[in-house]
């Protein structure tokens, strides 16, 4: 069959090659500024005061060269060697220049709401180290900068990104600073905290207890959830000053005010939180690495995981932003602070908005400026009516044309819609032949291949229709038909991007400036086009199309680079959000990629669609467009999901139920994971596991036991985004080649009844002699109506299926010393406790299990001891 083109599908073949050229030089672009392409990172031998990415990485080797997670010896020589850098710099600094350098031993005990659940804590024997540099004549009241990362590493990871980068970055900041000649007008406060990634113990220790606290008049949290891409502020406040200073003197500015509208429901905290919300009040910044999420708190979070560039982008950027606080008239410590909220309305928590552009600059204004200017596009869309018949009031009526004006919005709207459920078709019809989801997680461009073109069928579709659906206006000509028919297409499309930003202003969120910034763009396009169709006529040639192009381009590149970014961080976070419970857990990854491609694909060609659509809605090439996702769709049905490049998640837990502190009454092997496909995908595609599982039988999952989710208490609340876990049995001798006394809670003292009939019961906890234990779990059942911990105050209960309340505790930090405490119940009914204790110690067969897994699977492994007990 031969395939006959008229000439006008042949002109739009071209201008579609053009677009397509011009989208393929955005996203090289974009894709050597993500992954820092452009700056070259600085050598060992870089002058003293220059910050070098070099010097910085032989931190992070050393940092890395054993697990530094709590229980394990590699924390403490981790916190030894930051000491010893230090000290090291204190003994070579000048005398005009004053270092102070201590180890704090934090204790304590708090409630906090993490993940959405109510918890308290209780922990003891963390570490800090904490150096202050200042001038030698500066005060102990003096304004601060407080630059604060963790040098604990997540469980089970060697922690090169999260957040050994961190520690080694702060450690070349402290070295420029104290060997570059510059004296800092106010000190510089660097905490290097011990207890993050247990939910930011440290940094609570430190806010609590240490004499430095209040003289903090700003702090910068330095995090990492990967590896590589842009270290963007995620969080700033209170004030907007901290992101202003940000804007004012970052070398590489990466900054959206957009991600602050999203923050708050991913599922994860930073110490950001305790220094300007919870226990601090204090204006500061977050800075994370985003992207590299394939290898966070997994054990591919390695040295050579580290993007080149990244660290010196942070390094000179952290610089530039430490000059600018600490020569800042807004630095004030707490009791200014105090004194100027309670004098003056200068100090208030009002959000601003910034974005940089590909991080060459930064563009940033108040809240009140937003105000003003992102109420312009709505303006002019009601107001663009009555000024065009105002201009020619014999052949237009403003009614009408106003009323054109919203049919083509409704139109846009409804081809931005229909570009998000195409792709989500797609995705979900793909996945009823298919044997697994997420087959693009390794090969992102695969979801591209697969979504956009939908997508943009989607977005076109209206066009094709609008055809049928004459203007309002009274003309019988058909070129000023189709000049009106276009003018209410850009008008309505305008339109649409002016509601959301007005949207986006009225709910009093940072986002509004990428539709504020579509909307801008597309009016000096559409003044470009009205000129070239002088010249040319639109409806033969693609020129004034091309001409109303190159304008947006600028606004296209911004658009491109914004929701790639944003695309490959979900992509890379796909791997984590949970096992959700069958059937529609399984479509929920898939869904969720094809919706949020269809939504950038609405930003970044959108703009386009009101003038180019004339010569893209065509059947030939809506038919291209289509062939184009098929036959990335059967491409990706060839690609295997998982590599050790982007690796499964899989938690594998040996639970042990003891009794009597020595005995052992029932030991299995646990396993879950993290992502759409489930355990019965990892065990067919990994039949080395099932086999050591089962000893040469048959692994079914119809005779396999499913583990309840009391059974995860030693990972709660991460346990609650696992589903249908199984357990097998497992023996337990192996155990006891380690160990000899298992975790036991017991009365050390008889209990009291008080005047109002609540009952005290005194009760004291030992660990045995587990060697490496990460964390312990309480879980009290009952009439409890007070405790020892957290002030005598308890968190809100935590009710399953309208059963008693239970109330959760956690408890952590190595000592000799057993923990003692008392529970208080309101009634003689009886208080039940469930004890949960994670330890990192394994037994020759859970190594030997492990070891079976394939290199695709990141499998977290550890011991959960666990008993109850009735008082």
């Amino acid at each position: 069959m031969v395939l006959r083109l008229s000439s006008r599908d042949v002109s739009g073949f071209k201008f579609l090659f053009f677009l397509v050229t011009i989208f393929s030089l955005i996203s090289l672009l974009v894709y050597s500024t993500i992954h820092m392409k452009f700056i070259k990172p600085l050598e060992v031998d870089a002058p003293l005061d220059r910050f070098s990415e070099a010097r910085a990485i032989q931190h992070v080797a050393a940092l890395t060269k054993e697990d530094r997670q709590e229980g394990r010896p590699g924390l403490r020589k981790a916190a030894v060697y930051i000491k010893e850098q230090l000290e090291m710099l204190k003994e070579r600094a000048g005398s005009n220049i004053r270092i102070e350098v201590e180890e704090a031993t934090v204790n304590g005990t708090f409630n906090m709401i993490v993940l959405g659940h109510s918890m308290s804590f209780a922990y003891r024997n963390h570490i800090n180290i904490v150096a202050r540099i200042s001038s030698a004549d500066s005060l102990e009241t003096d304004p601060s900068v407080l630059i604060n990362g963790h040098f604990d590493s997540p469980f089970g990871s060697p922690g090169a990104g999260d957040c050994g980068s961190c520690v080694a970055s702060m450690l070349e900041l402290a070295r420029v600073t104290a060997e570059s000649g510059w004296i800092p007008p106010r000190p510089i406060i660097f905490l290097f905290n011990g207890a993050e990634e247990l939910f930011m113990l440290g940094a609570h220790g430190f806010m609590k207890t240490h004499k430095w606290r209040d003289s903090i008049g700003a702090s910068i949290n330095v995090e990492a959830s990967g590896t590589s891409g842009p270290d963007l502020v995620c969080q700033s406040g209170p004030g907007s000053w901290p992101s202003q200073l940000y804007a004012e003197s970052a070398v590489y500015p990466m900054a959206h005010s957009a991600v602050q509208d999203v923050f708050a429901v991913i599922p994860g905290d930073t110490d950001y939180r305790i220094f300007s919300h919870d226990h601090g009040n204090i204006p500061s910044l977050d800075i994370i690495f985003l992207l590299g999420g394939y290898y966070y708190h997994t054990s591919y979070d390695t040295l050579d995981k580290l993007l080149p560039g990244i660290m010196q982008a942070r390094g000179d950027n952290l610089l530039s932003i430490l000059k600018a606080f600490t020569n800042s008239s807004k630095l004030l410590n707490a009791r200014e602070r105090e004194y100027l909220e309670a004098t003056t309305n200068d100090y208030k928590d009002e959000r601003a908005i910034f974005f940089d552009y590909l991080s060459w600059f930064i563009i940033f204004y108040s809240r009140r400026v937003a105000l003003v200017l992102h109420s312009i596009p709505i303006v002019i869309f009601l107001v663009m009516p009555f000024l065009l018949h105002f201009w020619d009031s014999r052949s237009r009526s403003c009614f009408a044309t106003f009323y054109d004006f919203v049919k083509g919005l409704l139109f846009h709207a409804a081809g931005t819609i229909l570009a998000i459920i195409f792709p989500v078709i797609l995705a979900t019809v793909r996945l009823f032949f298919s044997s697994y989801a997420m087959n693009w997680f390794a090969r992102p461009y695969l979801a591209f291949l697969m979504f956009v073109p939908t997508s943009l069928v989607g977005l076109l579709i209206p066009r094709t229709v609008w055809r049928c659906t004459p203007t309002s206006q009274d003309v019988s000509i058909i070129n000023k038909l189709e000049a009106l028919s276009e003018e209410a297409r850009f008008w309505g499309t305008f339109g649409f991007y002016a509601c959301v930003t007005s949207a986006y202003l009225v709910a009093g969120l940072g986002g509004g400036f990428l539709t504020f910034i579509v909307s801008v763009s597309m009016l000096p396009a559409w003044i470009f086009f009205s000129l070239s169709v002088k010249s040319y006529d639109h409806l033969q040639s693609p020129r004034p199309a091309v001409f109303y192009v190159i304008p947006l381009i600028p606004c296209l590149t911004y658009s491109v680079y914004f929701s790639g970014f944003v695309i490959q961080f979900l992509i890379e976070k796909m791997g984590m959000i949970g096992f959700l419970p069958p059937p529609y857990g399984y479509y929920v990854t898939d869904v969720v990629v094809a919706a949020a491609i269809g939504v950038a694909t609405g930003l970044c060609v959108g703009p386009l669609i009101p003038v180019c659509s004339h010569w893209l809605a065509r059947f030939s090439i809506l038919q291209l467009l289509l062939h184009v996702s098929v036959l990335a769709l059967a491409l990706s049905s060839q690609c295997f999901p998982y590599s050790n490049l982007a690796p499964k998640r899989v938690v594998f837990q040996h639970t042990l139920v003891t009794t009597d502190a020595n005995r052992i009454v029932n030991s299995s092997y646990g396993f879950a994971v993290l992502d759409s496909n489930s355990l019965s995908f990892l065990f067919k595609y990994a039949p080395e596991v099932a086999k050591g599982l089962y000893t040469g039988k048959e692994l079914s999952f119809e005779t396999a036991d499913m583990s309840s989710r009391e059974t995860w208490l030693g990972s709660f609340p991460v346990s609650l985004l696992f589903s249908q876990t199984l357990k097998f049995p497992a023996r337990s001798d192996g155990i006891f080649k380690q160990y000899r006394y298992f975790p036991h809670l017991s009365i050390y003292k008889p209990h009291t009844i008080s005047s109002d009939g609540s009952r005290r019961v005194y009760l004291e906890f030992s660990l045995g002699d587990l060697e490496e234990v990460w964390v312990t779990i309480l879980n009290i059942t009952g009439p409890l109506s007070s405790w020892s911990f957290a002030d005598n105050i308890l968190p809100d209960p935590e009710i399953v299926d309208g059963g008693p309340p239970s109330y959760m505790l956690r408890l952590s930090g190595t000592s000799q010393a057993n923990w003692t405490f008392w529970l208080e119940a309101s009634s003689s009914d009886d208080l039940r406790v469930e004890v949960a204790v994670v330890d990192q110690v394994l037994d020759d067969e859970v190594e030997r299990l492990k070891g079976l897994f394939p290199d695709w699977a990141d499998v977290a492994t550890y011991s959960s001891f666990m008993s109850s007990y009735i008082f």
